[in-house]
């Protein structure tokens, strides 16, 4: 059985680098596995193209900026330009979903539309996402609309991007008059500076992972105190900026694992774990096996 590798691709800023369906053209539609994830979960990313995404089977935990919501079995999620957001499994079970992503360049029209339609709702502060429940009639809209832009593309029609802007334009148009999608004056704005913050100190953890790295350090990177730093992690990932360090050093070594020889020593020397001992223990608390036994699994299901 051949399983597909997926991985979520981040800059130095924390900005996903997106694989469009075709160069030139900021598209991308995918049905996606989460056991096609290490640990069935993406990096915590974020980009300014538009996501939306719609649930085929199983159950996702998803985070946007400091909202956690779980997304079941036909279910849509709207993400906003530039929010901070990442999915995984939320019982370590299989969750098949289907992922479009597009650059807000694609709306066609007019500058004069583009500033009437499209900008106020990639610059509202209110905005950051919109969960559409399975059964409602924007979940069913949305849902059918992904659908038919997902069959597009597995039909190879000639003109699928076309077809695909055409039923974007078409869903945005409709989502505009039955949603909150534009700023209003009674909404109370979220403040960015947090979430600036914590985008700065976790794009440090990117750029530095593989360095020595202390909380001070961290907190250095989004010009706050240490208890603010922590305050701030914990806010949005309910989590340490240790705990977060150590995650994404252990999934940096699972890509390690699952794509070079390299020796288990060197791994994890190279992705920040200064002992070998203190990795495997890691790794097993975290994975549930040993590096070893998850590179022999690897080699077995791919």
């Amino acid at each position: 059985m051949n399983v597909e590798k997926a991985m979520t691709f981040v800059m130095q800023d924390a900005s996903e680098i997106i694989s469009y369906d075709r160069d030139g053209i900021p598209l991308s539609v995918k049905e996606r596995h989460l056991s096609w994830y290490p640990d069935r979960k993406a990096l915590y990313h974020w980009h300014t193209d538009l996501e939306f995404l719609r649930i085929s089977e199983g159950t996702m935990a998803y985070r946007i900026n400091r909202k956690r919501i779980t997304l079941n079995q036909g279910d849509c999620l709207f993400i906003n330009s530039r929010q901070m957001h990442c999915g995984c499994s939320a019982n370590q079970d299989d969750c098949i979903f289907t992922c479009l992503l597009f650059h807000p360049c694609l709306f066609p029209g007019n500058e004069a539309m583009n500033q009437q339609y499209v900008q106020p709702v990639l610059t509202n502060p209110s905005l950051e996402y919109l969960h559409f429940q399975a059964g409602s009639p924007a979940g069913s809209m949305v849902s059918q609309v992904l659908d038919r832009i997902l069959q597009i593309k597995k039909d190879g029609s000639p003109s699928y991007e076309m077809e695909a802007i055409g039923a974007i334009t078409a869903l945005w148009g409709s989502l505009l008059k039955i949603c909150p999608m534009l700023p209003s004056g009674h909404l109370e704005p979220l403040g960015p500076s947090d979430l600036i913050i914590q985008r700065n100190m976790v794009s440090y953890i990117y750029q530095h992972f593989y360095e020595k790295i202390s909380l001070a350090d961290i907190a250095a990177a989004g010009h706050v105190s240490r208890n603010k730093c922590c305050a701030v992690f914990q806010r949005y990932l309910q989590q340490s900026p240790v705990d977060f360090l150590i995650a994404y050093r252990l999934k940096m070594s699972c890509g390690l694992l699952q794509t070079t020889q390299k020796p288990i020593t060197e791994i994890a020397l190279s992705c920040g774990f200064n002992h070998p001992s203190y990795y495997s223990k890691a790794f097993r608390e975290h994975f549930g096996c040993t590096p070893r036994e998850y590179r022999n699994r690897d080699s077995i299901q791919y």
